[in-house]
């Protein structure tokens, strides 16, 4: 007998044996069923065979669904985390010099953006000295800025947590940061009856980090947070 017909005689007794080794190696199948239409000749039509190459495209479609919901439900999970530790950070500081700074610093850090910025509307007219001494993260506006940031000076309503993409007349918040800054989450917030809003805003220099088709739940969630702990330093 020769080597050829040994090898064929040894590759059948092990198809016979493990015949899933067979049906589950797509490019095998596709071959075989390329071969069976071959022999058919041209007139023939294998149902089988399109039924099969169609199920495999829906197989396929719905691994790819498989996988994107997965995906999804890791990014879910990371981010739910991130604003997790980032809220138990905003917790600990003791009084607000001590909290703006560890805004700008480790909260910016564990919530990945590039720019933190806190603005509060004043009434009251020119640079106070004692709001300079906080730091870059306070910025002090005049009554009714808040609104016009978030609208562009458009008759539209006002969200809660707005995602965009950033505009040169941003440079009034981020100052010298203005021109890395291509994306932002800007958190709306209230003080309490009496009080003027303030908002809180996220800039990140990757401008798909913060687009408007995302979820807001968790950076809502954030902002519920963030406003309790103002309204305590507030008195």
């Amino acid at each position: 007998m020769s080597e050829a017909a040994e090898q064929l005689i040894g590759l059948r007794s092990m198809i016979i044996s493990e015949p899933d080794m067979i049906l589950e190696d797509r490019d095998i199948m596709h071959a075989l069923i390329a071969a069976n239409e071959r022999s058919l000749g041209g007139n023939i039509v294998d149902l089988r065979g399109i039924a099969m190459e169609r199920l495999e495209a829906r197989l396929d479609r719905l691994e790819d669904t498989h996988r994107s919901v997965i995906a999804a439900a890791y990014e879910n999970l990371a981010g739910t985390n991130q604003v997790h530790r980032a809220v138990l950070s905003m917790l600990e500081p003791g009084d607000f010099e001590e909290f703006l700074k560890n805004l700008g610093n480790e909260v910016a850090h564990i919530l990945r953006v590039d720019c933190l910025k806190l603005v509060l509307e004043s009434v009251q007219e020119g640079e106070d000295p004692a709001v300079k001494k906080l730091g870059e993260v306070l910025h002090v506006a005049p009554p009714g800025f808040v609104n016009d940031y978030l609208t562009m000076g458009r008759d539209k309503p006002v969200r809660p947590v707005t995602l965009r993409q950033t505009r040169p007349q941003f440079s009034v918040i981020y100052g010298a940061a203005a021109p890395n800054i291509h994306s932002e989450a800007c958190l709306k917030l209230d003080f309490g009856e009496g009080r003027l809003p303030g908002l809180l805003v996220m800039g990140a220099e990757d401008p798909h980090q913060f687009r408007p088709s995302q979820g807001t739940d968790l950076l809502g969630f954030f902002a519920g947070v963030f406003e309790r702990q103002m309204r305590r330093f507030l008195g």
